[in-house]
């Protein structure tokens, strides 16, 4: 080795110097390697923790494509909101087509790719936490959750009306007496949900009858309605063309509402056999049916009953003493209550069924107590989730009644339950486009 004459340091060869340099070169590729590891442990326990929902816990396979169809019929369709849509006039028939031409086959779709894209228990918050993160899947949980607790009230609360209202001069009274009334529909929420606490074997009945019985009541009012327009003509002239003024715009927001629903038949993508296909087939035969009865169901009423003499909370009452009176039915009306109110099983049950899903697999995730991520032992339900959603909305229910009139009451349960509605079908279609462009990438 060489040494400097001044300072009697080693002189570095060509040699050591590429050899320094190679040390420092394999040290900071192992370097590099280290974080690369580092980084892929992370992201490996990121998707671990998000697709938590997806393999836990296991729920039993129920549904095949009948059983989906008419769980799906039973989501979507509320009888609550025809006497509303009649009531507004001809024109809402129209809005009905637009409606299921530009709301419920784009939702249709949407649903159909995400449950191909995440077939796991969760549905909208599943969705949205693996493509937007927990913030915005707890979000969409929790804006959903909250409008379905304000439809089950206004819901089991117009259901319970109609049924005493059609039940004959006796019961009537009891519809108008704040108590009773308060108490049948609180008892329509729990029996709806408790059905389907006790096993998506036995409870899946539920929404096949109300989803038979709505069949049966589109097809009894279109059938009364043609006998009456035989005798003597519809009573309302059919002006098909809306009025664009702002009583359109905001009716236009209650009927896009109805119209949603298909979201709930994608949260039991964790209990549906071969998703991909169940999914597909039972959301495009729901989706034309839906759109059909809303339209019929309306035009129905109208040829029966002029709109200023049909009220949003008895006009299944009014339309069925007027047609009972022109065909001498006295049958017509209990008929007309029964399906009505079997109908309003359905959709509570459906409903509540699917949104049960939410809070369970946000509870797996760690974003709510563990008790909510619970599945009975015997009965294979999140049993815990299912009696929260029902306590809510009864609580709801009675709240609201405490300082309204019974017409307040069910007009602001109705603006509660659509203005948080909008946000997770938002991130639902956005979640959708996501994909889309993710596949087009490739």
């Amino acid at each position: 080795m060489r040494f400097s004459r001044t300072t009697l340091r080693p002189i570095k060869t060509a040699k050591a110097v590429n050899r320094q340099r190679s040390e420092y070169l394999e040290l900071w590729a192992n370097q590099l390697r280290q974080r690369a590891t580092l980084g892929s442990e992370m992201d490996m326990s990121a998707e671990q923790s998000t697709a938590k929902c997806e393999t836990a816990p296991t729920l039993k396979r129920e549904l095949g494509v009948r059983d989906l169809t008419l769980f799906a019929i039973s989501c979507i369709i509320s009888a609550c909101y025809i006497p509303s849509a009649a009531h507004a006039g001809p024109a809402s028939i129209t809005l009905w087509l637009l409606a299921g031409l530009f709301f419920v086959v784009p939702l249709t779709i949407a649903v159909a790719k995400l449950v191909v894209k995440y077939p796991g228990t969760g549905g909208p918050y599943l969705w949205t936490r693996r493509d937007f993160g927990p913030w915005n899947g707890f979000l969409c949980f929790w804006s959903y959750w909250i409008s379905i607790a304000f439809l089950f009230s206004n819901a089991s609360l117009f259901y319970m009306k109609v049924g005493f209202s059609l039940m004959g001069p006796r019961f009537t009274d009891l519809g108008d007496n704040r108590f009773f009334l308060l108490v049948a529909a609180t008892a329509l929420i729990w029996l709806a949900m408790g059905s389907n606490m006790i096993g998506l074997k036995v409870g899946k009945w539920t929404e096949n009858l109300g989803a038979f019985a709505t069949w049966a009541l589109g097809l009894l009012l279109v059938a009364v309605a043609y006998e009456v327009w035989a005798r003597r003509g519809t009573a309302t002239p059919m002006h098909l063309l809306p009025k664009w003024n702002w009583g359109t715009a905001s009716f236009w927001s209650v009927i896009a509402f109805a119209t949603s629903g298909m979201e709930g038949p994608g949260m039991m993508a964790g209990e549906m056999h071969d998703p991909e296909r169940t999914m597909r087939r039972a959301g495009w035969v729901a989706s034309g049916f839906v759109t059909v009865f809303y339209a019929a169901a309306t035009a129905a009423l109208l040829v029966l009953l002029p709109p200023d003499r049909i009220t949003e909370l008895n006009g299944f009452a009014e339309v069925g003493d007027s047609a009972g009176r022109s065909l001498s039915a006295t049958w017509l009306t209990p008929l007309i209550a029964l399906l009505v109110l079997a109908g309003g099983v359905g959709l509570i049950g459906g409903i509540g069924t699917a949104t049960s899903r939410l809070p369970l697999a946000a509870g797996v995730d760690g974003l709510l107590p563990k008790a909510f991520s619970k599945i009975h032992p015997r009965w294979g339900t999140p049993y815990v989730s299912t009696m929260m959603l029902a306590l809510a909305s009864s609580l709801l229910l009675v709240l609201y009644q405490l300082g309204d009139t019974m017409r307040a009451a069910y007009d602001e349960l109705i603006i509660m339950m659509v203005i948080p509605g909008f946000i997770p079908l938002c991130l639902i279609k956005i979640s959708c486009v996501h994909k889309m462009n993710g596949l087009r990438s490739r």
